[in-house]
């Protein structure tokens, strides 16, 4: 969907409502919402490019706080401007004040209740799958852009956290350095040409 052809009204509305129903119904984290976002302003609507999907991924989670909230301030942000930013993060943060505040009410009496049990143990599973969708697609748009570079920070990157246990931030740190640098190699070699 073009929003170049709606009104801020509509584009409002559907940003609000788009995100408080994602965050309502996105059980298992931030990743779980932030697949969720993806299809919803990547594939419906098309307000976000895929590219920068991935970028507005990475900024979510190198940035202090939620990854959801960060990801859904990020793409408000860049469909409306700050009043985007603002709607997006309401949003997101209505639901899980509302379910929590309601769950620490009622903790005692259904914390041993088999069915929430079993309603937890499916989230979980539910979560692990749409996690690893997610992770699937951002491997496969990588791949296609075919820059090998960008591929051994992401094998060295999972290599280090997952065998050797080095801290993720640290990682992190380490990986966005390189990447700064090498964006800069790019770019100081394409200008001698030109």
């Amino acid at each position: 969907m073009d929003y170049d052809n709606l009104n801020k009204k509509e584009i409002s509305a559907k940003l609000f409502l788009s995100t408080l129903y994602i965050s309502t119904v996105a059980f298992g984290g931030g990743l779980v919402i932030i697949e969720l976002l993806r299809k919803r302003f990547v594939e419906t609507y098309g307000w976000i490019k895929s590219e920068e999907m991935t970028d507005i991924i990475a900024i979510a989670q190198s940035t202090p706080g939620a990854i959801a909230g960060n990801a859904a301030m990020i793409i408000g942000y860049r469909i409306l401007g700050v009043r985007g930013a603002l709607l997006s993060l309401l949003a997101t943060v209505i639901p899980p004040m509302v379910i929590i505040s309601a769950l620490v009410l009622s903790y005692n009496k259904i914390k041993d209740n088999a069915f929430v049990i079993s309603l937890y143990k499916g989230m979980q599973a539910g979560a692990a799958a749409v996690i690893l969708n997610l992770v699937y697609k951002m491997g496969r748009d990588l791949v296609k852009d075919k820059n090998i570079i960008v591929i051994i920070i992401l094998i060295t990157a999972f290599i280090a956290a997952f065998i050797f246990n080095i801290s993720v931030p640290l990682i992190i740190l380490i990986a966005a350095c390189f990447g700064i640098f090498y964006s800069y190699y790019k770019l100081h070699k394409e200008g001698f040409r030109k």
